[in-house]
């Protein structure tokens, strides 16, 4: 499994950036620059711990929800909180999402 050293530190980038544990078809050549923007969106947009779809995450940050899906579940494996609750009726299936800074 490859990583990716991304720095998610807020507001000013931290010395040594954490390892983020990627697929094993990572390619950090290939995949690095757009795999750090989306975070890096993600992650900027999320740093106010509102509450948000991954509709309203992937239209503000113009990436699809799926990439925006997976950027949060990165934060998580570098020490951020991101919590989830159902929107209206747990039947419907539409969950939003926050993310905290721990530490």
């Amino acid at each position: 499994m490859s990583t990716l050293a991304l720095d998610f530190d807020l507001p000013t980038p931290s010395p040594a950036p954490l390892p983020v544990p990627l697929g094993e078809t990572f390619d950090a050549e290939v995949d690095g620059a757009r795999l750090g923007a989306q975070m890096r969106a993600v992650r900027d947009l999320m740093a106010d711990g509102r509450w948000r779809t991954l509709r309203q995450i992937s239209r503000a940050v113009q990436h699809p929800e799926a990439s925006v899906s997976a950027r949060l579940r990165d934060l998580r494996r570098a020490g951020w909180t991101v919590d989830r609750r159902s929107r209206g009726e747990r039947t419907r299936g539409l969950w939003e999402y926050r993310a905290t800074r721990e530490g």
